[in-house]
């Protein structure tokens, strides 16, 4: 069976924290390969300066800004909603959003854990089950879920942030195995990086020792995104030797 392709140029991606980091970083890729871009995340004024300047970088219009609590269901439902009433279609989604709160274990509160499994897990949930169906009615799509190491070996200072990043990959699992059974042409892709340097993110920077440069991340993505689409990468575990 051949399965239908896209050119970069006709797809359309979300990017969720894609004003900074690696979301940024992700962002300016696929802008850049000609796909139309939007980021999303609570801070307007991050998106639209990421948004100009990308736009500026590249010389057109490819990324747009859309502020959203990825917690919010309501919101989460309006995201997508509005990327596919304007483009008809999501082809790349970008579970990039996540954050820890580090707490020992007999220090949990119940706040730090709602709010980190609020987050990077159910936030995720929410979007692939809001975007899947469109994905499945036009034959295409990849989903990019941005895990950790800490999804693959706990650590004593942040077990919430771990718990979500190993629940996140148990989800992605299912949503594999959902596609494969539907016969979806939809890839699920998780990222699982040890430390990336966040802050240092200029092409001439050179990233703190022991952590990875966010082009490494972003090139990363493309060689997943260029390969054939009978193949999927499961984990993808990138970190500084």
């Amino acid at each position: 069976m051949t399965l239908k392709k896209k050119s970069l140029s006709e797809q359309i991606a979300i990017v969720t924290g894609g004003g900074t980091g690696i979301g940024r970083a992700f962002t300016e890729a696929l802008a850049s390969a000609g796909a139309r871009v939007v980021i999303a995340s609570r801070r307007a004024e991050t998106l639209q300066r990421a948004a100009d300047e990308l736009n500026a970088h590249i010389g057109v219009e490819r990324v747009y800004p859309h502020a959203f609590d990825v917690r919010d269901l309501a919101q989460t439902e309006a995201l997508v909603r509005s990327v596919v009433e304007r483009w008809g279609t999501i082809d790349v989604l970008v579970n990039n959003s996540g954050l820890a709160v580090p707490e020992m274990v007999e220090a949990i509160t119940e706040e730090g854990w709602d709010t980190v499994m609020e987050t990077n897990l159910r936030g995720a949930m929410r979007l692939v089950r809001a975007c899947l169906p469109h994905m499945v009615k036009n034959d295409f799509g990849d989903i990019i879920n941005v895990s950790s190491q800490a999804g693959k070996h706990g650590y004593a200072d942040v077990p919430s942030y771990c718990a979500s990043k190993f629940g996140l990959l148990g989800f992605a699992e299912a949503v594999r195995d959902h596609v494969r059974k539907a016969g979806a042409n939809v890839r699920v892709f998780n990222f699982c990086p040890g430390l990336v340097d966040v802050e240092h993110t200029a092409a001439t920077d050179e990233p703190r020792p022991g952590s990875v440069h966010v082009s490494n991340m972003a090139r990363t993505l493309m060689y997943a995104l260029s390969l054939d689409r009978d193949v999927v990468l499961e984990d993808i575990n990138i970190y500084s030797r």
